[in-house]
């Protein structure tokens, strides 16, 4: 067997969501910030995304991300996320899988009952506490970039649903966040593939319509991914919400391209744009738990740290969030020199349009 590359990886889920986290294989990257690395892969080195993600190594619902040796002096570590079309500057179940891998993996030490680090992600860097048992990380809580609500009851006309009333947040990417209920949808795992439809169709609308971007990066700009808002079912949550993760780059004349998966989780990110929504129209004070239940049931705890200035005309926030990171497995992804496809595949019979 000869072998022109390997990739050694851990595989995790956050309250579901699936997330691999690349441990060896890759050394380095150029740039004198994870921002830059991140830069880097995206215009250079994508091949790398695409053999993770694509078949046969990938699937439509996984992430990944790349641990790299931190850029700023105070983090312990940096990290690249990686999903099917987008780099996103910062995810929270990616995150809390990161922490749990250079933990348990011994990557980084662990300390008992609590082990704080800081992180360098592409959007900045994460102070992250865990707390430890026995070796096994059970809790991560981070405190999030600054989070801003842009827009809010804003009309969005969308082809096939007529005029939508959104709102549009920052937590690390931009959501556009609609209400399911008047959409005819209940976020239950059994409408996923309505949800989805509707959801890639609410984004692409809000990318044509409502033009967004970050006041202190101008570099992260433009919606990149949808939520849908509703209350919670069970008593141990306060709202429920599904994000719907692009598999296919938009295009207006391809709608069969508006694809996308649940996410499985309750969304880290988007928790934290959320929680920006409801503090900018006063329902939700700082320090006040907020607990989102995702479309499996399980539970995001986040929580408004307090108010920052981020240069724009509209209140931002630093949100915490915590949640949980199971390791599922570990493998070594090899590429042979004659593999037909080192860059992967998409097949429209799962993955909609061909992914980016």
């Amino acid at each position: 067997m000869r072998i022109a590359q390997m990739i050694s990886a851990v595989d995790t889920h956050a309250c579901g969501e699936p997330g691999r986290v690349i441990v060896g294989g890759m050394l380095d990257v150029p740039g004198d910030t994870i921002f830059e690395k991140k830069e880097y892969l995206q215009q250079h080195a994508d091949a790398l995304r695409k053999l993770m993600l694509r078949e046969p190594r990938g699937y439509p619902a996984a992430n990944c991300n790349l641990i790299l040796p931190a850029c700023h002096p105070d983090a312990d570590a940096g990290y690249v996320i990686m999903e099917q079309v987008e780099y996103p500057p910062m995810s929270g179940t990616n995150t809390i899988a990161v922490t749990t891998v250079l933990l348990e993996t011994g990557i980084l030490p662990a300390r008992e009952p609590v082990t704080e680090l800081t992180l360098e992600s592409p959007a900045g860097l994460i102070d992250v506490r865990a707390e430890v048992r026995e070796g096994q990380v059970v809790s991560v809580t981070f405190e999030n970039v600054p989070a801003f609500a842009t827009h809010l009851d804003a009309p969005l006309e969308v082809p096939e649903l007529g005029r939508v009333i959104v709102d549009i947040a920052f937590g690390g990417m931009f959501y556009v966040i609609a209400q399911a209920a008047p959409l005819g949808l209940e976020l239950v795992p059994e409408n996923a593939a309505r949800i989805t439809r509707v959801g890639e169709m609410i984004k692409a609308a809000a990318q044509e319509q409502l033009p967004v971007a970050h006041p202190q990066q101008p570099k992260i700009a433009g919606v990149s991914i949808s939520q849908l808002s509703g209350p919670a079912t069970i008593p141990s949550a306060d709202m429920k919400n599904t994000v719907v993760v692009s598999t296919g780059q938009l295009d207006w004349q391809r709608p069969e391209t508006w694809t996308g998966v649940c996410d499985r989780s309750p969304c880290g990110t988007g928790t934290c744009a959320r929680m920006a929504t409801l503090y900018a129209r006063d329902q939700l004070p700082l320090r006040q738990p907020f607990r989102h239940q995702g479309i499996l049931g399980t539970v995001f705890t986040g929580e408004l740290l307090r108010e920052v200035d981020v240069g724009a005309p509209y209140p931002a926030v630093i949100p915490s969030l915590s949640g949980r990171a199971w390791i599922t497995g570990t493998a070594n992804y090899m590429l042979a020199p004659d593999d037909p496809f080192p860059e992967g595949f998409t097949v429209g019979d799962i993955w909609g349009g061909a992914g980016a």
